[in-house]
């Protein structure tokens, strides 16, 4: 008990992530006393209003740790609840402990953030929405395109107009076309732009935009500019490129999300800044008080892992994914495809395949039924209508793609039995299919001989 008390005191000192992660029973005592801060489990409290933190579940209380009064107030997401002080504290210092493994993660010059109980889409629009306040006049959002719905619809629920600039090839990489959001910016007018909204993490062929080139440009023009960081806390890659963009241009703003870099449920973001005040203004634009739950399950994570247990996630993912390349060029050389050089994104890679339109939608649906989740199979061919705008050759990020190909991500918590057996797999499906398709060949040539 002496040595957890130690351990409280320097977290509440310090306010940042533990060296090495507590045990899961040190957790739960911690998380008891938290809870018996807050009104609703005073011994003797009688509750006259609207709301007290009263749950009727006995099984929904032990699932929020008797936490009930969520977090912020009217107004305000970072503000103290007087009676639920558990509450906040919990909410305080997993703020604290994420801006600590921000600057752990490779973004050292980073001054603020807080975590809003919303997935990245949702936290995308509030954050343009805080940006309105300032620019009142601003109509459009300069956007690289990034075949994700959320991205887009973040835009127009925030209710602003996408300029939308499409990418252009740098070898197999598709990469930022500097000169037509340049374009954009003088066409439009930079008063008369809301920011530019880039993107880091993205699967491959599509590498990471050129923040730091943006935020010259943004510097220049005097526009905002925020980031799409939805699975780039993870990447050494991309924290290094937000960090560049902030030292030598404008970066005001980026957004990742929770489940997606440390392995909690889906519902949370993070907005971070490298002004305070901006950060601030976000947290205050949300309306009303917020669901507790993404911070307790943060809370919980982050203490359980520690600095030790993160950066030996980093590590592995980073070795993961050069093994998963390698793996991936030898699948390449068996079956004649090829995997696509896309050297900025260090976290998805993009296999090419024989096949096109429906026959290599197959494949996905082949890997999907033999238990393989997350690859994604794009043909190039697809076209999205999202709320009156049409994309083509959606999911490939370009109207010109010419190859049908599948993809693949050494994501945070991914091991080596994921390897191993989606490698495995692949190869049975390419197996099936080359063999499909040589006894359709033998039978169309037996077929025409008969014929004769």
């Amino acid at each position: 008990m002496a040595g957890l008390t130690n351990k409280i005191s320097v977290l509440l000192e310090q306010g940042k992530l533990p060296g090495e992660g507590w045990e899961d029973r040190e957790i739960e005592l911690f998380m008891a006393q938290l809870a018996a801060m807050d009104s609703n489990n005073f011994s003797g409290n009688c509750g006259v209003g609207e709301r007290e933190g009263r749950v009727y579940s006995s099984l929904v209380a032990r699932r929020n740790y008797n936490l009930g009064h969520g977090i912020g107030r009217s107004g305000d997401l970072v503000e103290v609840q007087p009676k639920a002080a558990g509450s906040s504290l919990i909410n305080k210092l997993t703020n604290s402990m994420l801006l600590d493994i921000i600057k752990i993660s490779g973004v050292p010059s980073v001054k603020d953030c807080f975590l809003v109980p919303m997935a990245t889409g949702m936290a995308l629009t509030l954050t343009m929405l805080a940006l309105k306040k300032k620019r009142p006049e601003a109509k459009y959002v300069i956007w690289s395109r990034i075949d994700q719905k959320s991205c887009f619809k973040s835009i127009l629920t925030a209710g602003f107009e996408p300029a939308i600039i499409e990418l252009i090839k740098a070898g197999d990489e598709l990469t930022t076309d500097l000169t037509a959001m340049r374009d954009a910016v003088t066409t439009l007018g930079p008063e008369n732009i809301l920011c530019v909204f880039s993107t880091t993490s993205c699967f491959a062929p599509r590498g990471p935009d050129d923040l730091p080139n943006i935020a010259k440009l943004c510097s220049q023009f005097q526009i905002p500019h925020i980031t799409n960081n939805a699975y780039g806390l993870q990447s050494s890659k991309c924290m290094y490129l937000i960090n560049e963009a902030a030292r030598v241009g404008r970066m005001d703003l980026f957004i990742q999300s929770t489940d997606k870099n440390l392995m909690v449920p889906v519902g949370g973001a993070v907005i971070a800044g490298f002004d305070k005040q901006l950060v601030k203004e976000i947290s205050q634009t949300y309306p009303g008080r917020a669901s507790g739950s993404p911070s307790i399950d943060v809370f919980m994570t982050l203490l359980s892992m520690g600095v030790g247990g993160y950066k030996s996630l980093l590590a592995q993912r980073k070795a993961l994914f050069s093994k998963l390349k390698k793996e991936m060029e030898a699948l390449a050389v068996k079956y004649d495809v090829e995997v696509l050089e896309t050297k900025n994104n260090t976290i998805s890679i993009a296999l090419t395949l024989n096949e096109s339109g429906t026959d290599a939608t197959n494949i996905g649906s082949m890997l999907f039924t033999r238990g393989v989740s997350g690859t994604r199979v794009v043909t190039g061919l697809e076209n999205k209508s999202i709320e009156g705008v049409t994309f083509f050759g959606w999911g490939a990020h370009t109207d010109n793609c010419d190859k049908a190909y599948l993809t693949a991500a050494a994501s945070v918590g991914m091991d080596e039995e994921d390897l191993r057996l989606f490698v495995k797999r692949v190869g049975k499906v390419f197996d099936k299919v080359y063999d499909d398709k040589e006894n359709k060949e033998i039978l169309s040539k037996k077929t025409s001989e008969l014929m004769l």
